[in-house]
């Protein structure tokens, strides 16, 4: 089983590099993503980006919005093949992604958002 918690800090400090090609290491080619700023950004009622070039372009996209993106990790939350990466986002947004992992790259993503 993968070491989650390695993953999580692994993938933290990817974005906080501002690094796209580490931050997309993390991802398998058959991504599937869901997100709240999917639906905002991408005027999608689905909220959802299947596949790996869409998530980079996306990506891209708000690694340029946010020039000075950092997270902060909180907590990480093991499960089976899966982990809950809890952290505050842009803007001090807490934030929740579910990530469901095989071969050690994620497959999936529900991420979740709450205001401070």
């Amino acid at each position: 089983m993968e070491n989650m918690t390695s993953f999580g800090h692994a993938w933290v400090a990817a974005w906080n590099s501002h690094n796209l090609d580490e931050v997309m290491s993390h991802y398998s080619p058959d991504i599937t993503f869901y997100s709240p700023f999917i639906q905002k950004i991408n005027q999608d009622p689905e909220g959802c980006i299947r596949g790996i070039e869409q998530l980079r372009a996306y990506f891209s996209r708000a690694l340029t919005a946010y020039p000075d993106l950092h997270f902060e990790l909180y907590h990480i939350l093991e499960g089976v093949n899966s982990v809950v990466l809890y952290y505050k986002s842009v803007n001090n947004l807490l934030s929740a992604e579910m990530m469901v992992l095989k071969d050690g790259k994620v497959v999936e993503v529900r991420a979740h958002y709450k205001a401070q």
